[in-house]
């Protein structure tokens, strides 16, 4: 078993180094991918695999069309470029707390939990990266109203479409390395309704600013203007990694209670 965690955090650390170096990740972001791989690799080799083919696929949408993401976005979104320790936990953690307790006792609902949170943050990461790119002026979830892109509780057909699409991946990746096609079918509805509960938590809680410089709104603490912004609606704390984290959770505790 030792040996087994100390060959994990090798390759952990080998694949957070290169994403660092490539700029997928902050130094931060580094350190708490290896800390996540090296538990995914703890819980089992699929477990492993899983979390790289996320991780490579995720990576390569953002790396795609990050300039015009950032074009697009810039003005609104509170972080861009490469991922930093709070974004990776935020995505990966609830992956990582189902593979240490899987690591402890392989039961199906810590596949189904991990499974379920992955493919919710890869509907999400999906939704956003082709959603920017290539979908239609986004509107709000709850209002229908149009929003500029990038704004949290947008949503767009293709964004729509990519929710589902990285869903289904993370499950049909699970389905490949074995898993029970039962937890494969939760896995994939939890990773939907994660998406879902992202968008509305986005559209509704998540905190929100604005510039009276620029007159618009942004999640920025200080607008790309060089104006400090003002809170305006939201709960002030409730930012994006936060929501991030509630739809992974969502959508892991769901896939285990379809699992049972």
């Amino acid at each position: 078993m030792l040996s087994h965690i100390l060959i994990g955090a090798a390759l952990s650390i080998v694949i957070a180094t290169a994403a660092w170096r490539a700029r997928s990740l902050s130094a931060g972001g580094a350190v708490a991918a290896a800390v996540i791989g090296t538990l995914a690799i703890a819980a089992g080799w699929a477990w492993g695999a899983l979390l790289v083919a996320y991780f490579v696929v995720s990576s390569a949408l953002s790396h795609a069309g990050r300039e015009i993401k950032t074009q697009r976005t810039s003005a609104i979104v509170s972080k861009a470029g490469p991922r930093d320790g709070i974004q990776v936990l935020a995505n990966g953690g609830v992956f990582a707390v189902a593979a240490l307790a899987a690591a402890v006792d392989p039961a199906a609902r810590w596949l189904a939990l991990g499974a379920g949170a992955l493919a919710a943050s890869a509907a999400d990461t999906w939704a956003t990266e082709l959603g920017t790119r290539y979908g239609a002026t986004p509107r709000s979830i709850l209002t229908g109203r149009v929003v500029p892109v990038g704004t949290s509780g947008g949503i767009s057909a293709i964004g729509s479409v990519g929710a589902i699409v990285g869903a289904l991946f993370v499950a049909a990746c699970a389905l490949a390395l074995g898993w029970a096609p039962r937890l494969v079918l939760v896995a994939a509805v939890g990773g939907v309704v994660g998406a879902l509960v992202d968008s509305l938590l986005g559209a509704s809680v998540q905190g929100g600013r604005w510039c009276d410089t620029c007159a618009r709104g942004t999640e920025r603490l200080r607008h790309d203007c060089g104006t400090l912004t003002r809170h305006v609606r939201g709960v002030a704390w409730l930012d994006n990694d936060v929501v991030n984290f509630l739809s992974g959770l969502a959508g892991g505790l769901l896939a285990a209670w379809l699992a049972g």
